[in-house]
C-alpha cells in the first residue's frame, strides 16, 4: 500500500533529544570527556563573570558550540547559529533544549571574546590533556616538534608601507582597487598590513608568499596526541625559538628525544637540546655543509624510530587545516588566532582519543 504524503503538523513531541542520538555516535564518548574538562574548569569560569547583572550565555554551552564549528568545519558563527536552529544533535551536545532560543551570532562572538581573558583554550586543551595522560595514551620519552604557515585574513593588497595612504593604481572598483606591486621591494620591516597589523609576510620554499602566522606542535611519539601548542609571528627564526620553549615543559631530570625535519639541524636548536637534556633526532641536513647531528645519535636504532615517527605530526597539521579551518583563519590578531589554534588542538585531541578508546583490541 503506497504511503501518505500528507503533512500534519504535531503539537506536542514525546521523544526526548537524549534518545535520538544514536548510542554508538562519535559525539556520544566526546562530549563524555568534554563534560569532564569543563567540570574541572568551573571555579576558572566563575572568575571570568560578575556576581550580578543578566545572565549571560553559559561558558560550557560557549565552549561545546565551538567545538562543534571546528568538528563540522563550520565557517562563520552565523552559520553555527543556523546549525543550531534545526539541528538536533547539535542542540543535545551543546545543551540546549528543543525549544531553547538560539543566540544571536553578534552576541555568540561577544561572549567568545570573553574567554580569551581567562586563558580559557589553553585550560581547556591542558584538560583534555590530562585525561589522555591519565588513560596512559601518552609518552613521557619520546616527541616530536614542527611549524607550519597559518594564512592571516588579509590580503597582499593590505600590505602597505608604514605611514602610507591606502593605494588604488586604478578607478575600477573603488572598494576592491587593482594594486600594481611590481619592482616594489617590500618586507616587514618597512611594510605591515592594514587589515591585520600582526600578520607577516611569509613563505614557503617553491611557493608563493603570503601574510601568514606560524603555528607550532609538540607530538609524543606513541600515539601522536599534540602535547604542546603555540603560535607565534611568521619569523624565520620562530620555529626554533618556539620548538625550545615547548619543549621546556616536557624536559626534565630524565633524558627524552625530539624528532624534527631539516629545518632544525642547527647548531643553536641542537646546542638548546643537548642543555635541556635532550635527544635531538633531527633529521640531517647535508646540503653544503656537514650536519650539526653526528654518528653518536645516529648509529642509534632510536634515532631511525623517530625518524618515521616524526612525520604523524604532519597528520595533526593536517587535520587542524582541512577540518580544523586553520588553513585560513578567520580571526584577527596574534591574540584571537592563538586561541584558535590552541583550541583546535585540542579539538583534534579529543578526535585521536576517542578513536583510540574505541578501537579494537
Amino acid at each position: 500500500m503506497r504511503g501518505s504524503d500528507r503533512v500534519q503538523g504535531s503539537m506536542f513531541s514525546y521523544v526526548s533529544l537524549e534518545s535520538r542520538i544514536p548510542a554508538d555516535h562519535p559525539l556520544r564518548s566526546m562530549r563524555e570527556m568534554v563534560d569532564a574538562a569543563l567540570k574541572r574548569m568551573s571555579r576558572r569560569f566563575s572568575r571570568l563573570y560578575p556576581d550580578h547583572g543578566r545572565p549571560s550565555i553559559p561558558p560550557e554551552r560557549l565552549l561545546r558550540a565551538l567545538l562543534l564549528q571546528v568538528l563540522y568545519s563550520i565557517r562563520s558563527e552565523r552559520q553555527l547559529m543556523e546549525q543550531l536552529e534545526y539541528n538536533l544533535l547539535f542542540r543535545w551536545f551543546v545543551g540546549l533544549g528543543i525549544d531553547d532560543r538560539v543566540w544571536v551570532p553578534t552576541v555568540f562572538t561577544k561572549n567568545r571574546d570573553r574567554l580569551l581573558e581567562g586563558e580559557v583554550a589553553e585550560a581547556f586543551f591542558a584538560e583534555v590533556l590530562g585525561q589522555g595522560r591519565e588513560a596512559g595514551l601518552l609518552s613521557s620519552e619520546h616527541f616530536t616538534v614542527d611549524g607550519t604557515l597559518i594564512e592571516a585574513w588579509a590580503s597582499q593588497k593590505s600590505f602597505q608601507r608604514a605611514g602610507q595612504k591606502s593605494r588604488n593604481d586604478s578607478d575600477d572598483d573603488p572598494g576592491n582597487p587593482t594594486v600594481d606591486f611590481r619592482g616594489e621591494k617590500r618586507s616587514n620591516e618597512t611594510h605591515a598590513s592594514t587589515t591585520d597589523p600582526d600578520a607577516r609576510l611569509a613563505r614557503k620554499k617553491g611557493q608563493t608568499s603570503q601574510l601568514a602566522y606560524m603555528g607550532h606542535l609538540l607530538t609524543e611519539n606513541r600515539n601522536g596526541l599534540i602535547v604542546s601548542a603555540m603560535l607565534t609571528e611568521a619569523d624565520g627564526y620562530a620555529e626554533r625559538l618556539a620548538a625550545l620553549e615547548m619543549i621546556d615543559d616536557v624536559a626534565g631530570a630524565h633524558r627524552i628525544t625530539l624528532g624534527a625535519d631539516k629545518g632544525f639541524d642547527t647548531d643553536d636548536f641542537v646546542a638548546g637540546c643537548r642543555e635541556r637534556n635532550v635527544t635531538p633526532h633531527v633529521a640531517q641536513n647535508t646540503t653544503n655543509r656537514a650536519s650539526r647531528i653526528d654518528d653518536r645519535t645516529v648509529r642509534h636504532a632510536g634515532y631511525a624510530i623517530s625518524q618515521r615517527r616524526r612525520k604523524r605530526i604532519e597528520e595533526c597539521f593536517g587535520w587542524m587545516k582541512t577540518i580544523g579551518g586553520m588553513r585560513k583563519t578567520r580571526h584577527k590578531g596574534t591574540e584571537r588566532v592563538g586561541w584558535m589554534f590552541i583550541f583546535t588542538a585540542a579539538a583534534y585531541n579529543l578526535v585521536r582519543m576517542r578513536n583510540l578508546r574505541e578501537a579494537p583490541a
